[in-house]
């Protein structure tokens, strides 16, 4: 590897942007599909009202010039459609400079709609994805070899979220430390997927291993993607390893693809030759003067901003998933730092009696992705993110996380408003509104594998009490 570029990585490069681009259009589409009901102008959290309160430079967005659903909705397909020119290559036939505008396009367009988001877009992975977009401007393209600052940089990244991620675990939930987290990980996370019901009912001694082999991989691994090669990139083969692992097991929306593309940073052409037949490297200019200036500005950039993740992970007091300004640049990762031990859900039931008594019938409404019918095997969704489904798992823990959303949810409801419904999988009153609304908490754990047999239930639950009193609309 040269000191200003690295041909060696042209392969790691490509799939470092076509994955980076491939995230962007599956965020772009899930912005446009549930935008309306969420943040729209008649939407639960509404975007004009919240930026009335907002300055430019405290959330930029492109928002800030004019809003409107209309305008939403064209910012959300141009940039999906933007991602799919990348991911097709239409970056790499273009110019340098155009390529980069490329970039940069989706990068604002996407940090516009994080920023007017509220409590819908406050997960780490949004920060990740625009941190690893912002970054891809300045990766070239195939006119170039890979500048070896930007690498470098993918690396540093890689490193703050793994490395992140394993330190606010050791100094968070004693689960990690005495290895027995995983007897209730797999049950009690956010969404859980089509095959976390197996993964749960692993032998336990097995659970202590995959704790185990998760602190290495996130505390001892990343220092390895500093390496000479071939360790470099056999630490970056496993980070890979255990993120498709986390796939399988469960969905978090895109945050284990992304760090799965940031590994292509540490992968080399010959030790992947090693192993796999690769297709012949192409003859790739030395980048230009103008660009090597660029990239080195922005690497600066990054290592003095570095300053505060790195002293927040090295804190006693180390937070997750913070950014350390409005651009999402240079932020602070980490995952779990508690585990539960039970896991609550929030049933949300209608009726269209009259009214209330003993014999009023309620009927559920049911989620796309979040636990609900007790014979209902969990789905994949991620990549794709449900973003009501996971705020539901936060308010089942506590009532504070629902506080801004959750009784403006209900109201729609009430009205059979067609863009709130679309978040969910069924409306059990298709042809006129409910006359009253309520949720319901209950305690979920999976079956045993007698109960299953038993049963054909996945699920097992007991009411815990009445979370929202019935609710009717104001006349």
């Amino acid at each position: 590897m040269g000191w200003i570029s690295a041909p060696e990585y042209w392969l790691g490069r490509l799939l470092l942007e076509r994955g980076a681009a491939a995230v962007y259009l599956i965020a772009f589409v899930t912005a446009a599909v549930q935008f309306r009901a969420l943040i729209g102008e008649r939407g639960i959290l509404p975007v004009p009202r919240f930026l009335a309160g907002q300055s430019f430079w405290r959330t930029p967005s492109v928002f800030h010039l004019r809003y409107s659903d209309r305008l939403f909705a064209g910012v959300s397909w141009f940039g999906a459609a933007l991602s799919a020119a990348v991911v097709a290559g239409v970056a790499d036939l273009a110019p340098l400079w155009a390529a980069m505008l490329m970039w940069l396009t989706l990068w604002f367009l996407y940090l516009s709609i994080v920023n007017v988001g509220q409590s819908w877009y406050s997960f780490g992975w949004e920060s990740l994805l625009l941190e690893t977009g912002f970054l891809m401007i300045f990766l070239g393209n195939d006119r170039t070899a890979p500048p070896v600052l930007t690498l470098w940089m993918a690396r540093l990244l890689l490193f703050r979220v793994e490395f992140g991620a394993g330190l606010i675990k050791m100094r968070g939930d004693p689960c990690w430390r005495d290895l027995t987290c995983l007897y209730y990980h797999h049950e009690t996370q956010p969404m859980p997927g089509p095959l976390s019901w197996f993964f749960h009912h692993l032998p336990k001694p097995l659970h202590r291993i995959e704790v185990a082999g998760n602190h290495f991989a996130q505390l001892i691994v990343p220092f390895g993607l500093f390496a000479p090669q071939p360790v470099a990139t056999v630490a970056a083969a496993i980070v890979v390893v255990t993120q498709l692992w986390l796939v399988a097991s469960g969905n978090f929306a895109w945050l284990n693809w992304v760090t799965i593309v940031l590994a292509f940073s540490a992968i080399d052409q010959s030790s992947l030759g090693a192993v796999l037949p690769m297709p012949t490297a192409p003859a790739l200019a030395p980048p230009p003067v103008w660009f090597v200036a660029v990239v080195c500005v922005f690497t600066v950039s990054v290592l003095f901003l570095s300053y505060w993740p790195l002293r927040n992970m090295l804190s006693a007091r180390q937070r997750m998933n913070m950014s350390f300004n409005p651009f999402h640049l240079v932020n602070t990762y980490g995952a779990f730092g508690s585990v539960g031990r039970i896991r609550r859900e929030v049933v949300i039931e209608g009726t269209d009696d009259a009214r209330i008594g003993p014999q009023t019938v309620w009927q559920e409404y049911e989620f796309k992705g979040k636990p609900g019918a007790t014979g209902r095997l969990p789905r994949q969704w991620a990549p794709y993110h449900l973003r009501l489904d996971w705020l539901m798992w936060f308010a089942a823990i506590s009532p504070d996380y629902a506080q801004p959303w959750l009784r403006p949810f209900l109201q729609r409801l009430l009205q059979n408003d067609a863009p709130t419904l679309r978040l969910l999988r069924h409306n059990p009153f298709p042809a006129a509104p409910p006359t009253f609304v309520r949720a319901q908490l209950y305690q979920y754990r999976f079956t045993t594998p007698a109960e299953l047999r038993r049963d054909r239930a996945w699920w097992h639950r007991a009411l815990v009490g009445e979370y929202v009193r019935p609710m009717a609309l104001r006349k």
